[in-house]
């Protein structure tokens, strides 16, 4: 399972001119799914997202979490996470599930996610075409594998 953390001041999710997801401060987290992934790969990517320190403290330090600012989540399906680029130009989307793998595991991390989060995470629609939008705060992106465990 692969993510793009974004530590966010506002992002939305809009879906055929609707919004179907908007947050201030917050997390807007891209997850790309590969067959390979499993309850552990959830868990502890979950575990990463809530617990990680990115905000910036009274000394303007980054030793807060999303949870101790009260921020919010944002999670979107990004099946091109796992593109490969090693041959032409391009990508190639082998190792990203299809849908019938990629969707359960999708809506258990969610799950997981607003479980262990205590809040409502809002989600974009998997498959769908959507435009998202995001003020990256610092700017702070942190890529994350978690069959890479760095």
């Amino acid at each position: 399972m692969k993510a793009v953390i974004q530590r966010v001041s506002q992002a939305s999710v809009t879906i055929e001119g609707e919004i179907t997801a908007d947050i201030k401060t917050g997390l807007l987290v891209l997850v790309g799914i590969e067959d390979a992934d499993s309850d552990e790969d959830i868990n502890w990517l979950v575990g990463k997202i809530i617990n990680m320190r990115i905000f910036g403290d009274e000394n303007d330090v980054m030793n807060l979490s999303v949870q101790d600012v009260q921020g919010d989540i944002i999670v979107v399906s990004q099946f091109t996470l796992h593109a490969s680029t090693k041959k032409g130009n391009r990508p190639s989307y082998i190792k990203a599930s299809k849908p019938d793998i990629a969707i359960p595991l999708y809506e258990k991390f969610v799950a997981k996610l607003q479980s262990e989060f205590g809040k409502k995470i809002q989600t974009g629609k998997f498959g769908a075409d959507m435009k998202v939008a995001l003020l990256n705060d610092g700017p702070v992106t942190i890529i994350m594998d978690s069959k890479n465990r760095e």
